[in-house]
């Protein structure tokens, strides 16, 4: 459940089960808040599940049990994929190194899971691992001015520059600060805190400092939409590394490259907004299926991911669902000037 529900009713959210926890779906007139966000700044809560990784050998083990770069030093974090026994995507996740331990943010549903087959897979290896998704708050703020935002609001530290990279301040209570990966096509950064510090840092956010607009969770599908920017239950769940475009990403996504050879991940313009699972067709013969789709706040257009196969890179024209034609496109959709570290490479 969001750790600041009752903040988050006073400006008037609606609420949105994720994973068995209530999170802000919207609040109210979300094209206008999409349009704030992207001309300006905006907060969000993000859900996560949060594993925490101790033990002399916990690098080495989330490294063996992640595809992606782990983290050592303190203050590096990363972006990684843990895969099943298939080669597939299990989950995603940040890997944050501290001093002692490692702390991976997975996405909300997965904590339990992933801490307990850690457990079983590590033996005798001198690392544990416990879930503490209830200890910690965190915040998404998004938007061309999130550096700006940050800076007005952060006391002891200066936001941090490189993708990937953290710091620790104070924001009317301790906070670390990370440069997210571009995951809504602008600046961004993630705004972790302890649980009971959430109330005011959120606060904090919205209105200390430059002003911001608190935004839900379908604000953030349309950003990341026009972002190209895949997501995990949409997009990445159950495909390969490859499949999903991420191999130039992961640092070791070369052994994972050979796992799959199923539907890439493609952007679509239809003409009319497709449901999800909508299936996708060239002359005829169904070669995938919808993933995602919107209409753009931004260029006021549909627009949505799917996943084909078969369909060569100068095709053109493919239908979806019942006779409506779509143009496959290069991502992202909207040109915001920062580009998404996740848009699908093949």
């Amino acid at each position: 459940m969001t750790v600041v529900r009752e903040a988050h009713e006073a400006h008037g959210a609606t609420f949105r089960e994720v994973a068995d926890r209530s999170f802000p779906a919207e609040y109210g007139r979300p094209e206008r808040t999409h349009g704030a966000v992207r001309n300006g700044v905006g907060v969000t809560e993000h859900a996560f599940d949060v594993v925490v990784a101790t033990g002399g050998d916990r690098h080495g083990f989330v490294d063996d049990a992640a595809t992606g770069s782990v983290p050592t030093e303190d203050g590096e974090a990363s972006y990684a994929v843990v895969l099943d026994g298939d080669g597939a995507v299990r989950a995603d996740c940040y890997v944050f190194a501290t001093g002692d331990r490692l702390l991976v943010f997975l996405p909300a549903g997965e904590g339990d899971a992933v801490a307990s087959e850690w457990r079983e897979a590590a033996g005798d290896r001198d690392a544990e691992f416990a879930v503490a998704t209830d200890d910690f708050g965190t915040f998404g703020v998004h938007g061309p001015n999130a550096t700006e935002k940050i800076a007005s609001v952060l006391h002891h530290a200066s936001p941090p520059e490189e993708r990937l990279r953290f710091v620790r301040g104070e924001m009317e209570g301790g906070v670390t600060v990370v440069r997210d990966d571009d995951l809504a096509g602008d600046e961004g950064y993630l705004v972790v805190c302890a649980a009971e510090d959430a109330d005011e840092v959120f606060q904090t956010l919205l209105v200390r400092g430059l002003n911001a607009v608190p935004f839900g969770r379908e604000t953030w599908e349309t950003l990341t939409l026009e972002a190209g920017t895949p997501l995990f239950e949409a997009e990445l769940r159950g495909r390969t590394v490859a499949d999903a475009g991420l191999s130039g990403l992961l640092a070791d996504g070369g052994d994972a490259q050979a796992a799959g050879e199923g539907a890439r991940l493609v952007g679509l313009e239809p003409e009319e907004l497709p449901e999800q699972g909508a299936a996708v067709t060239v002359d005829g013969e169904d070669v995938g299926a919808v993933t995602r789709a919107a209409v753009s706040p931004t260029r006021d257009v549909p627009l949505a991911f799917a996943a084909v196969s078969g369909v060569e890179p100068d095709t053109e024209r493919v239908t979806v669902g019942d006779g409506v034609a779509a143009d496959v496109v290069d991502l992202p959709f909207v040109d915001t000037g920062q580009r998404s570290r996740r848009i699908p490479e093949y």
